[in-house]
């Protein structure tokens, strides 16, 4: 969610600092600031709204200093304006927060009992509070620090610059990501390495409950019983060049269009095509041995994993339980010592999902994440990582993120029914074939953008539209009602089509847009005769589906976006993509913040 950006430089640090936040823009936030020491002195610059904002601030009134810290905030305690955008500070200390200090009201009361003035709403400024107490009483900044973390509650990443320390920065991590950045006579602190990636590549991850003293002569870390540690540099694969829009009007448009180049890549890793098979690497466990398999996610990974309960459970014959990451360890139930238990998360950071994570393991379960971040916290504390080769995706709405999650899904999915004995070698094939033609396939349905462009501007009207799929493709309803409703603010439902009779019927009329996907598969006919119901009460179709599809309900139909006739297998990837440009042009015809939605942050670090 937030974001965080440290520099100690060569020279004034303001203008990168301001860049570094430009890539963290896409973990949502509504108001932006930076800090740095000037002269001895703090000093600070904040604007509500965009980072064009602080920009126009900054071009007005000019911030010196080589040692700084910015950050973007998606509000939590207090409302988005000014005077509770961070950086927060006294005279003596300034701190940028990821998180929630649970504990600010009673640290707030015993400090404002002290004499301390508190500025805004927010809970971050307790902390500002605390080090300065802490400081007053002839502790170092270090000293002062060390003392307040284990006062604090919550999960957070802090970082914090001090006066009269020009080289200095100490940063915490409990809960949400830090990382140490390390340059050719500067430092670098960030919430991820693409804020980093342009400064430096040799990356440190700050493991939790850590937290780092660093300056340009060295960098001290220490674990959360203030013992030294010593923690891994890394080189990061990530570059500042892979963040541009290129030829795209928005990132969600150019990560569309990357979806057969990714889940190529995704394939590469795990596929074998001259052998048509699927090899899943480092499994320290007997897939055939599995008695159930526990999947846990939030959002569109959510949506990922209803797919894999379809395809798990109906090809390798595996009991397959789904939940959402938020609830799942408030039943408490036991998990299988036989079992395995998958955590999806396309940043390895969701606060909802590594609570889970972290509950399976104290229950004894073998762990497996599913990421896109190799070095994320979800994968650094699980048993076996699977990993997307999905490249940074910068759009809030999760696009080809979902469609490389859906791509190793369905490969553990084949391999699994293998090790089990639920297909044979010619099933085995088959299968193989039709996820190795995915990618083009996928660039196929992207040439149905300009027609589905003139369909979303008829769509852009509509105060409610609702979704329908059967089986595997009510998952893909639902990710598609997710879509629109995050980017367009149109209200849009997924539904079991199934379902639709049991009260959701009560809604359609001619002015409530019905979107229907059904591929021709063996449930079909079960589908056709929803949108028969829907018909009858003028309700306006928009089937996708194949060729014959689209010819046997032609006449029920408004429109048909008519799809590869592929296996149905691989039609719950297929059937994504255009609910994912119709969202987008929806969300572009009513002139909608496309990749940074109100309200929506891309990386949920707090529960």
């Amino acid at each position: 969610m937030c974001g965080i950006i440290g520099i100690i430089g060569k020279a004034n640090v303001a203008p990168r600092l301001v860049d570094g936040l430009r890539r963290l823009e896409y973990r949502g936030y509504d108001s932006a600031g930076i800090a740095t020491v000037v002269d001895g002195r703090m000093d600070r610059r904040r604007a509500e709204g965009k980072l064009a904002n602080l920009a126009a601030l900054l071009e007005r009134d000019p911030l010196p200093g080589k040692t700084g810290i910015g950050h973007t905030r998606w509000a939590t305690h207090g409302q988005p304006v000014e005077r509770n955008a961070h950086p927060h500070m006294s005279g003596r200390v300034a701190v940028v927060h990821n998180g929630i200090i649970e504990n600010f009201s009673a640290l707030k009361a015993e400090l404002t009992a002290r004499g301390h003035a508190f500025e805004s709403d927010t809970d971050t400024e307790a902390v500002v509070h605390l080090i300065t107490d802490y400081l007053d009483q002839g502790l170092t900044p270090e000293q002062a620090f060390a003392k307040a973390l284990p006062r604090l509650q919550g999960a957070f990443a802090l970082a914090a610059i001090f006066a009269g320390e020009s080289d200095l920065m100490i940063g915490a991590r409990r809960g949400p990501p830090l990382a140490v950045g390390y340059g050719d006579g500067e430092m670098f602190l960030g919430s991820d390495a693409l804020a980093l990636a342009p400064l430096t590549q040799q990356i440190s991850y700050l493991e939790d409950g850590d937290w780092a003293v660093v300056t340009t002569r060295e960098t001290r870390v220490f674990d959360a019983d203030n013992h030294p540690v010593t923690r891994a540099i890394k080189r990061t694969a990530q570059s500042g060049a892979m963040t541009g829009k290129g030829n795209f009007r928005h990132f969600m448009e150019k990560e569309i269009f990357e979806q057969p180049a990714v889940i190529g890549d995704t394939l590469r890793s795990m596929f074998n095509p001259a052998e048509r098979t699927i090899t899943l690497k480092d499994m320290p466990f007997d897939l055939a041995a599995l008695s159930r398999l526990t999947i846990v996610a939030c959002g569109t990974s959510f949506h990922s994993a209803l797919v894999a309960r379809y395809w798990i459970e109906r090809i390798a014959r595996l009991p397959v339980d789904v939940d959402i990451a938020s609830e799942f360890r408030y039943r408490n139930m036991g998990l299988p010592k036989d079992g395995l238990a998958l955590f999806i998360s396309q940043s390895g950071e969701t606060a909802d999902t590594i609570a889970a994570q972290r509950y399976a393991k104290s229950q004894g379960a073998t762990v497996a994440v599913l990421v896109n971040t190799p070095d994320s916290s979800m994968a650094r504390e699980a048993d076996v990582v699977l990993t997307t080769q999905a490249g940074p995706e910068i759009g809030v709405a999760s696009t080809k993120a979902f469609t490389t999650q859906l791509t190793v899904l369905a490969c553990v999915t084949i391999a699994l029914a293998k090790a089990r004995g639920a297909i044979d070698r010619v099933a085995e094939a088959r299968l193989c074939q039709a996820i190795a033609e995915v990618p083009a396939q996928v660039a196929e349905v992207l040439r149905h953008d300009e027609a589905i462009q003139a369909l979303a501007l008829k769509l852009s009207v509509a105060r409610d539209v609702l979704f329908l799929g059967r089986g595997s493709s009510y998952p893909i309803a639902l990710e598609g009602a997710l879509k629109l409703k995050e980017i367009s603010y149109i209200h849009a439902e997924g539904y079991a089509a199934g379902e639709m009779k049991h009260g959701p019927i009560a809604l359609i009329d001619d002015g409530v847009p019905v979107i229907v996907v059904a591929p021709s598969d063996d449930l079909f006919e079960k589908t056709a005769s929803n949108i028969e119901e829907v018909a009858a009460r003028r309700g306006r179709v928009i089937l996708l589906s194949d060729a014959q599809g689209c010819a046997r309900l032609k006449a029920r139909v408004e429109s048909c976006i008519e799809m590869p006739t592929v296996d149905p297998f691989v039609t719950p990837i297929l059937y994504t993509v255009p609910s994912q440009l119709l969202a987008y042009h929806v969300a572009v015809a009513k002139g909608t913040d496309v990749d940074q939605p109100r309200n929506l942050a891309k990386s949920v670090t707090v529960e």
